[in-house]
């Protein structure tokens, strides 16, 4: 099997998908996370730490919640056998570019803008982040990771190529907050599956996240979506 690139979302940072990473060396899978660095994150320095951190060779990539977004261009910079995207958001099938907030969520982020234009760190957005880890010291990993980004970072664009939902993919979703974008794998034929939980259930449980990793990687394999 090829080597499993974890990316994960640029709002946070590698200490997210750790457990996995650990996980499945133990079990003789290579794999490796994505460590963006301490530079102010733009689209394309994220794109350049990607690309950096990839083995040499075909990769599985595997990108949670915004590095979604990402996913298509990157298939176009590595040697990507295929997508496991987790709990991501993803692109408009036929946009040539995906800016990396919506219209209706750019207005719940500029609520949020700092005096000195900036956000304050995810993990402050809401009074409920907590909740979605398994521990105080998980929380406090994961914050101490994380940058306050600009608003002009949401209202930057990725672009996205021609025909990249055609291209192997799958899905995993943690509960049911990014069900369109479940959806749309599913019309797209990629294999899907649903584990309950919040949208770091990684860090929760990362032996079943890593199991249906892998699980959907076979998937992905029986249905000739891997080349």
């Amino acid at each position: 099997m090829t080597e499993l690139l974890l990316v994960p979302s640029p709002l946070l940072g590698p200490a997210t998908w750790r457990p996995v990473e650990a996980w499945l060396h133990d079990r003789g899978q290579g794999a490796t996370v994505v460590d963006f660095g301490s530079e102010p994150r733009t689209p394309q320095r994220i794109l350049d730490a990607v690309v950096r951190a990839a083995p040499s060779g075909p990769v599985t990539l595997v990108p949670h919640s915004n590095a979604g977004l990402y996913a298509p261009r990157l298939g176009t910079l590595l040697d990507v056998e295929r997508t496991v995207h987790v709990d991501a958001a993803l692109p408009a099938a036929d946009d040539p570019e995906s800016r990396l907030a919506p219209d209706q969520f750019l207005a719940f982020l500029r609520g949020l803008v700092e005096p000195d234009g900036r956000l304050p760190r995810w993990t402050d957005w809401w009074p409920d982040t907590a909740d979605l880890f398994p521990d105080d010291h998980a929380f406090e990993t994961v914050a101490s990771e994380q940058q306050r980004l600009p608003l002009s970072y949401f209202t930057s664009s990725v672009p996205v190529p021609r025909g990249w939902s055609e291209r192997p993919a799958a899905y995993l979703a943690f509960g049911d907050t990014y069900a369109a974008e479940r959806r749309f794998a599913q019309e797209n034929g990629w294999p899907t599956t649903t584990i309950d939980g919040g949208h770091l259930h990684q860090l929760v449980d990362p032996a079943a996240v890593g199991a249906a990793i892998l699980e959907l990687i076979d998937r992905t394999n029986s249905v000739g979506g891997a080349h």
